[in-house]
């Protein structure tokens, strides 16, 4: 069972903006990562934005079409799985995550402007208060840098 859940507030930028500087902490830490998101075309614009999103930076990551699950120390998927044996989930765009014990941290990054977003990260924090998961909030600053919030 994941031993936290936490909850990313977008307020000041997009997930394309947030997404890859979450995804390098991780992998300074050492860790391995799957992205969720809850299409195939999702998963595509993500695989080409993290190749693209910055001059000087290289973000090493795979998606089925790429191949080599195991190998890619951040893998993009629109179903449940764990093929790189990776420590964190992220889910994105509205997707869940059916299998929370494949992980030990699970990141949900949702956009603090989509009513629907709101909707569905409130029904997420319920689920996974239900499971008893430890829960953090983190609400994006003004700066773009993230502020733990108490709830």
């Amino acid at each position: 069972m994941a031993n936290e859940a936490r909850f990313y507030h977008l307020q000041t930028s997009t997930l394309e903006d947030a997404l890859p500087l979450l995804l390098q902490r991780t992998l300074e830490r050492g860790w391995k990562a799957v992205v969720k998101a809850s299409s195939p075309e999702q998963v595509e614009s993500l695989n080409q934005h993290l190749w693209t999103y910055a001059q000087n930076s290289f973000l090493p990551h795979g998606a089925a079409k790429d191949g080599d699950a195991a190998a890619q120390p951040v893998w993009l998927t629109d179903v449940d799985e764990n093929p790189n044996q990776a420590n964190v989930l992220f889910l994105v765009d509205g997707a869940v995550c059916d299998k929370p014990d494949a992980f030990e941290l699970i990141c949900l990054i949702f956009d603090g402007n989509d009513p629907t977003a709101m909707d569905g990260a409130r029904a997420d924090w319920k689920s996974y208060k239900a499971l008893n998961i430890t829960q953090t909030y983190w609400q994006q600053t003004d700066s773009g840098g993230w502020s733990k919030k108490d709830i």
